[in-house]
């Protein structure tokens, strides 16, 4: 499926919405487990790529020992804004920064982080190329990508809820961008494609939870693109979306507190 420029278009209103409804409902867990991955690693220095809105940094902040430089970076200004806004433990350096033409030297870091980002980039092959650059020999690049959206419940619900307002014209960012790329084939093609030698794939499913369907409705039609997707097909539609995302996840799985299943796929290239 193609890619418009929508699916990269994190706004000050997409950045708050995730930071406060998205990130406590699937990315702190993940987070938690690439930091702790991270750290196994004993590095001196580390990138993050596609920070988003922190969660990830501030999981390294906390650890990661102080000797150990952080960098963390994001195309979109909004988000990496938004992330300095919210802080870290101890010192981490942010910056708006081009996955695509890193402005660091050859050689800089021991490990390069990205967690849910690299479906969004314009071409994978060449990004990982760029961060094989900036990584030191025997380097790491670990990074993670969502499974399929059927195995990702409650944005499989809210895609399937959204498209029944929209039948000729469904907005499909949930599954064409952040659960298009989980192919172990293709993430391997990729990897290898960009001159990593290695490149180990572990599965790891969880549970996501929220204390009612409000939240993952809110959290995927107003904190994701999928936001700008209804707005270009309807205006002031925000609300009616929300409002079929609801109900459609409270027929699936109750009035709450609920749960579904969430699916990724860890990532490790050396």
């Amino acid at each position: 499926m193609s890619k418009p420029s929508v699916d990269t278009s994190f706004t000050t209103d997409v950045a708050r919405f995730y930071e406060s409804s998205l990130v406590p409902l699937i990315f702190e867990p993940y987070a938690a487990d690439l930091a702790s991955r991270v750290k196994a690693m004993e590095p001196a220095s580390v990138l993050e790529v596609a920070c988003g809105t922190g969660v990830v940094t501030r999981a390294l902040a906390s650890a990661l020992p102080s000797s150990c430089t952080i960098e963390a970076t994001d195309l979109n200004e909004a988000m990496v804004a938004h992330a300095e806004t919210v802080g870290t433990s101890r010192r981490v350096t942010w910056r708006q920064a081009d996955v695509m033409s890193l402005p660091y030297a050859d050689n800089s870091f021991d490990v390069v982080a990205c967690q849910f980002s690299v479906m969004f980039f314009p071409d994978r092959v060449a990004a990982y190329r760029e961060v094989r650059r900036v990584l030191r020999p025997g380097g790491s690049f670990l990074f993670s990508v969502w499974n399929d959206i059927e195995s990702n419940e409650f944005a499989d619900v809210v895609t399937q809820a959204v498209g029944s307002l929209y039948p000729e014209d469904p907005p499909l960012f949930l599954a064409r961008t952040p659960h298009g790329h989980g192919s172990a084939s293709e993430i391997e093609a990729d990897v290898h494609s960009a001159g990593f030698e290695s490149c180990i794939l572990t599965q790891r499913d969880d549970i996501s939870l929220a204390e009612n369907p409000d939240l993952p409705a809110i959290a995927y039609c107003q904190g994701t693109p999928l936001r700008n997707e209804i707005e270009e097909r309807q205006s002031g539609g925000l609300q009616d979306a929300t409002a079929a995302a609801t109900a459609a996840l409270e027929g699936r799985f109750g009035e709450g507190p609920i749960e579904g299943r969430i699916s990724a796929v860890l990532v490790a290239a050396s």
